[in-house]
């Protein structure tokens, strides 16, 4: 990291010296080209003529230094007077869903208090109430559940910076200490509940993978799945329930008497199948599709209250994915939802079967519905809280809906509709810093444009408040997947760039994204790769037709999937940005796909192609950022987490050592205890800062 000193001149000046200043000292490592260091000498001379805009800390500021986890390469010293400037913009904390507790209106709720690294569980047994400690945790949980039949006991799932490498624990009520049920050589996902039985103890099914640290050489060739049925007070007596083949399979639900269970086959974005299993022989038998039907998207549900039926999610009637009911015996399809002219994309019913909820994506806001459950006639409902729906189930017992809305004004906030009266409850609200009014936040609009072939592509723009006059900067956030989407919803840190700083954001949904029909999700794949990358192109041509937005001050950004397309774009577009940020991105295909963890890349190879084909791994090769990185010329900021089990830290590696070999200023953040993204608050509000700074250099911001 350099530290420097510098009298107080342009912002361009200050931006080539502080490249420089990195440049001689790789030089100086022989790290670099002659062409930096003729650089590095007409920078100085620059600096030295008319000085440096961006004044860096004197000896008497103070300065926000990484903490050990994290490795900062090229990045400046962040002055703490930018922290105390952002810092509230950094402290937006809401409540996460996870379960109603079976006999008491009481839910279990995630949550980060104040001065927390990460969320932990309470539990809420009234509207507005406090939360009630249950497990403070070092590292992140992704799920947790009371047991079904008197909730005893809690199951939940975790893993340890950021591996994914998930394991089941169970805490006991009133314990501080869990107990771990899983085996910690593989990696475990929780699936369903059986439906409690009266004297028998509650039992619940998991899957099971391996992974690749186990292997002979590191890698495996092909992976299967282990589905286990778990009595959570007696681990060691787990038994085995099959063994399936491949990645991909999840239990969806258990018939009411607890004799089959529902199967979903994720193949890919577009093809995934329903099956049935015995639990008793552990044989299966394939619903859908059919022999003799075509491949589409079928995803289970849950069983019919009588048994005799099962609810499936599916796309093969139309563009679009909608409720049908399966009937188990004559494997006949009645569409339920054929009206809604957008994907559903689940819900929960009632334990009578009285109500069924469902979540749509209407573009890119998660709407609402309810349904009488015998008719299926739909339900009007009260006016809504502004956001996209997320997270939805019924209290056993009763016809009480939780919901979680994420709207611009907050993040996750949890309200109860009573679905028999309609009566609407919040049960918490989100909390911000002191002097923060997140309902006065800007909105998010959507936009459309057309691209390179006539194809109409819409994203999200919200726009800075009217006290910022003049052509505004522009921030492109991608969505990763790909088969991600932009969606209405709470903005978080980035508000900071719109309310205080004046830039425009827009979230494109390129060709590939979900949301827009199963036709429009498959335009990206294998060789039509690139075509999303001009989608980009397409919306920068937009952007400088719009009066109220600067085409010469336009960031990339994008995260998994969308730092490939940060880069990407880096490649085909680099004179028409002022930079890009590459968070966790893929920056060579091959070595993505062969490093990748190994129970993740079949699919991924259906999405990307199968590097194995000489003419698909030819292709990959070609439209690698790597395999171009002599052609981004522009800023560029990588950010990685160590544990990353689905984009590797070294492909974050190779594209900076790249890049910077070439001559481009880079700048780097690596965390040692993070995965696929930062989780824990100091880590992430780090890389906040540091963007912020990046952004200024690059936009040529002007600090508020």
């Amino acid at each position: 990291m350099v530290k420097t000193s510098h009298p107080s001149v342009n912002s361009e000046s200050h931006a080539l010296l502080h490249w420089a200043l990195q440049c001689r000292i790789l030089f100086f490592k022989s790290k670099m080209s002659i062409l930096c260091l003729k650089r590095y000498v007409a920078a100085a001379f620059t600096c030295l003529m008319v000085g440096c805009a961006h004044q860096a800390p004197s000896a008497t500021d103070s300065v926000l230094s990484p903490n050990p986890q994290l490795r900062a390469e090229g990045i400046p010293p962040i002055p703490m007077r930018l922290v105390q400037q952002v810092e509230r913009y950094t402290d937006f904390r809401g409540h996460s869903f996870l379960d109603w507790h079976p006999q008491r209106r009481e839910m279990l709720v995630s949550h980060r208090p104040a001065g927390a690294s990460l969320p932990q569980l309470f539990k809420l047994d009234r509207p507005m109430g406090s939360l009630q400690p249950v497990l403070s945790t070092t590292e992140p949980i992704s799920s947790a559940s009371y047991e079904p039949a008197t909730g005893q006991y809690i199951v939940f799932e975790r893993s340890a910076g950021g591996s994914e490498v998930t394991q089941l624990f169970r805490l006991d009520d009133g314990a501080s200490t869990p107990v771990q049920l899983s085996d910690p050589l593989q990696r475990h996902n929780f699936e369903i509940w059986l439906h409690p039985q009266r004297g028998q103890p509650s039992q619940l099914i998991h899957s099971s993978v391996p992974l690749d640290k186990t292997a002979t050489g590191g890698s495996r060739t092909a992976v299967n799945t282990q589905l286990w049925l778990l009595n959570p007070l007696q681990p060691d007596q787990r038994r085995l329930l099959a063994e399936l083949p491949g990645g991909g399979w999840g239990v969806s639900s258990a018939s009411p008497d607890n004799r089959q269970v529902a199967l979903s086959h994720y193949r890919s974005a577009n093809e995934s199948e329903v099956w049935l299993m015995d639990l008793s022989t552990g044989q299966r038998r394939q619903l859908l599709p059919a022999a003799g039907q075509a491949k589409a998207v079928h995803l289970a549900s849950e069983f019919t209250q009588d048994g005799l039926s099962l609810w499936v999610v599916t796309d093969r009637s139309g563009e679009f994915r909608e409720l049908q009911r399966l009937d188990l015996n004559t494997g006949t399809l009645t569409r339920m939802t054929a009206h809604i002219p957008w994907d559903v994309n689940g819900g929960s019913s009632s334990r009578d079967g009285r109500w069924l909820a469902l979540r749509s994506n209407e573009d890119g806001l998660g709407t609402l519905r309810l349904f009488e459950g015998h008719s299926m006639k739909e339900v009007p409902l009260p006016a809504l809280p502004n956001g996209s729906i997320g997270s939805t189930r019924f209290r056993p017992g009763s016809g009480e809906l939780v919901f979680a809305v994420n709207g611009a004004g907050g993040p996750s906030q949890l309200f109860v509709l009573d679905a028999q009266t309609k009566a609407l409850t919040p049960w918490t609200q989100a909390q911000a810093a002191a002097g923060i009014d997140a309902s006065q936040f800007a909105r998010q609009q959507i936009v459309r444009w057309p691209s390179f072939d006539g194809l109409t592509i819409s994203g999200l723009l919200t726009t800075p408040p009217p006290k910022f006059s003049g052509k505004r900067p522009v921030l492109i956030s991608i969505h990763g997947g790909p088969e991600g989407q932009a969606t209405f919803g709470f903005l978080g840190r980035l508000s900071y760039l719109v309310e205080e700083m004046g830039v425009a954001i827009i979230q494109p949904n390129v060709r590939g994204s979900s949301g827009y029909g199963k036709t429009f999700l498959t335009l990206d794949n294998g060789f039509k790769r690139e075509d999303s990358v001009k989608d980009i192109g397409a919306l920068l041509d937009w952007i400088a037709t719009q009066p109220q937005l600067d085409a010469s001050r336009v960031l990339v950004m994008g995260g998994s999937y969308g730092g490939y397309m940060s880069l990407a774009v880096s490649t085909h577009y680099a004179d028409r940005i002022a930079g890009a940020v590459d968070v966790v991105g893929i920056s060579h295909f091959v070595t993505f796909l062969q490093n990748t963890e190994s129970y993740r890349r079949d699919l991924r190879r259906v999405e990307y192609g199968d590097e194995r084909e000489p003419a698909m791994r030819a292709h990959l090769e070609a439209i690698s950022p790597l395999s171009n990185a002599h052609k981004i010329r522009k800023p560029l900021f990588v950010i990685q987490g160590r544990n990353d089990p689905r984009v590797p830290w070294t492909e974050a590696e190779q594209i900076v050592a790249k890049a910077r070999a070439n001559g481009t200023p880079v700048w780097y953040l690596l965390a040692e205890n993070e995965g696929h993204g930062f989780q824990r608050k100091e880590n992430a509000d780090f890389q906040f800062y540091a963007m912020l700074l990046f952004m200024r250099e690059t936009l040529k911001l002007t600090a508020p």
